[in-house]
């Protein structure tokens, strides 16, 4: 059964709003988002963090002092909440609670550390509320603050010249956090609990149901945790049901304002980029890339989706299996691509239920990188990498030098920018072969992991590997993914899928921030034209498809064409 016309006009009616909405924020967020990163002044609460830890904010940073401190702190990070987890049971707060298993500890720890947020758990029969919020939380501020700072010095990389340093990685996360999230979390927060999610410390409530029976409900300081989950594009959920549960997301509004926490930032960055290196229309560029492949993804996620293939969903009338009665079609889907085509792994409904092709959609959104437009910070400084290829590329093809804002492409640009995209999906597909390859995890895999075996079981696994490197945290939720295996395995995969790119871009950051800036020429190929818009486009859509288009043939295109 086709959707009739009052939902696709109600879809069309939450995109527009949506888009108009982000529309009306780019230039002062972005303009704001700027003047934190370079302005000289220090707020006297910063002053006071500086002092405590002991950093002085008027000196700067080479790429490695940099690196160092980014790792250094995210080390820190993973520690504190490891020891959290383990130590929960003689915590306030614990909701009585036991601490949590050593492996599901670490997974947890690395995937908030990582801003995966990736949840092998249900959490409101896991977590209490000290770990939801000194932990969990406080990962969802700082995690994004890193991301945010990573973009930054990679931007600073453009807009200096001759220069060794590419700023104070501790006065970047600092400044992220009081000036950026923080004040948008507080907001978000509000405008949550005014839409009807909950913010409470009452545990868990027994109710008398309508049916005469009692039902256990669980509270929790929900709203605020929402907020930065969506904001900082962390993803996860406070209840197992994410944003699915009507106390996380209550109704079509409030689906319409997560989805504008999640993309606000991202979407603005770009202006940021343009204002930081002096020439908007670089930024308008890199705007106009990520707008037209989230459209893209939007339209052909929903389509495939709305086309109701498949004999269960054609016998049901409708592909509503997993789906939320208040959002309908068009808010799942919309929201589906939203938090897969940025790295948050919220979910308004499940993925794995979806039809073949149309669940093929939000794996595909992740394996393009998820530049369109990404996570917080790391959206802008992965599609400027893919600028530098498209840059050399579009040199190669034209004769012309490869230049991208002055600064020459050279050996070693191009090998550092070859490596960053070569790392997720290295990640992903050894993750997903050794699930299959080595015959005890295969074993366990097929008798403890996959319940729905055949070729969406090879599906659910791609996804959770495809999720985890790419720091997305969303899941095929058929996957039992509480095993040793895929606890240990997934968590490796997090943590070099976040770091290890973060290294590559700082390195990138040092040498362009060395470099002089080079006089534009007319052997410069311009790269704030429409033609330029649609190299980076092509680049980032073939990177991808070249890359993953066997796997996907032996999953989720292979289920679409049984």
């Amino acid at each position: 059964m086709a959707p009739d016309a009052a939902a696709i006009w109600s879809g069309v009616l939450q995109a527009a709003t949506l888009l108009l909405m982000l529309a009306l924020l780019y230039r002062p967020l972005g303009d704001w988002i700027a003047r934190i990163y370079t302005s000289p002044k220090d707020w006297r609460v910063e002053r006071g963090l500086y002092r405590v830890v002991g950093v002085d904010s008027g000196s700067e940073q080479t790429w490695t002092a940099y690196v160092r401190a980014v790792l250094i702190f995210s080390l820190m990070g993973v520690l504190f909440v490891y020891a959290l987890q383990r130590c929960q049971a003689v915590l306030p707060y614990s909701l009585g609670l036991p601490a949590v298993p050593e492996g599901l500890a670490f997974n947890t720890a690395v995937s908030f550390v990582t801003n995966t947020n990736w949840q092998s758990y249900s959490p409101e029969l896991t977590m209490g509320y000290t770990v939801q919020l000194a932990g969990l939380a406080v990962q969802n501020f700082v995690s994004a603050a890193v991301g945010i700072a990573v973009a930054i010095a990679l931007v600073r990389g453009f807009a200096r010249r001759d220069s060794t340093t590419i700023g104070n990685f501790w006065v970047d996360l600092v400044r992220g956090v009081t000036r950026l999230l923080l004040p948008l979390a507080v907001i978000g927060a509000l405008a949550l609990l005014a839409a009807g999610v909950v913010q409470n410390f009452t545990g868990l409530t027994e109710v008398a149901t309508i049916t005469g029976g009692t039902q256990v409900l669980p509270g929790g300081p929900v709203a605020s945790q929402e907020a930065i989950k969506e904001l900082g594009t962390n993803g996860g959920g406070f209840f197992n049901a994410n944003s699915a549960h009507p106390f996380e997301n209550p109704t079509p509004w409030s689906n319409v304002l997560e989805m504008l926490l999640i993309l606000a930032i991202p979407f603005a960055m770009p202006r940021a980029f343009g204002k930081i290196i002096g020439d908007n229309r670089q930024g308008y560029a890199i705007l106009a890339v990520m707008g037209a492949l989230f459209v893209a993804s939007i339209v052909a996620g929903t389509w495939l989706e709305a086309l109701n293939l498949g004999t269960a969903p054609q016998l049901a009338g409708a592909p509503m299996e997993g789906k939320e009665q208040r959002f309908g079609l068009f808010g799942s889907t919309l929201f589906a691509g939203v938090t897969t085509l940025t790295s948050t792994g919220a979910v308004n409904s499940m993925h794995d239920s979806y039809t073949a092709l149309g669940g093929m959609m939000p794996m595909v959104n992740m394996m393009l990188g998820e530049v369109a437009p990404g996570g917080v910070g790391s959206g802008l400084y992965g599609m400027l990498v893919l600028a530098v290829i498209a840059v050399f590329v579009g040199g190669l093809l034209v004769g012309r030098t490869p230049e991208y804002l002055g600064k020459k492409i050279g050996p070693r640009e191009i090998k550092l920018a070859s490596l960053y995209i070569l790392v997720t999906p290295t990640l992903v597909l050894a993750g997903t072969a050794l699930s299959f390859g080595i015959p005890a995890i295969r074993a366990d895999m097929e008798s403890t992991s996959i319940w729905n075996p055949g070729i969406h079981g090879m599906s659910e696994v791609l996804y959770a590997f495809t999720s985890a490197a790419n720091n997305n945290g969303s899941a095929f939720a058929g996957l039992t993914a509480n095993t040793p295996w895929l606890n240990t395995a997934l968590g490796i995969a997090m943590l070099l899928g976040r770091f290890i790119p973060i290294v590559l871009v700082l390195a990138l950051a040092g040498s362009l921030a060395a470099q002089s800036t080079r006089p534009t020429t007319v052997g410069t190929l311009p790269t704030h034209r429409p033609q330029f818009v649609g190299l980076l486009a092509v680049v980032s859509v073939i990177i991808t498809a070249l890359t993953y288009f066997p796997v996907l043939a032996l999953g989720p295109l292979a289920e679409g064409l049984v």
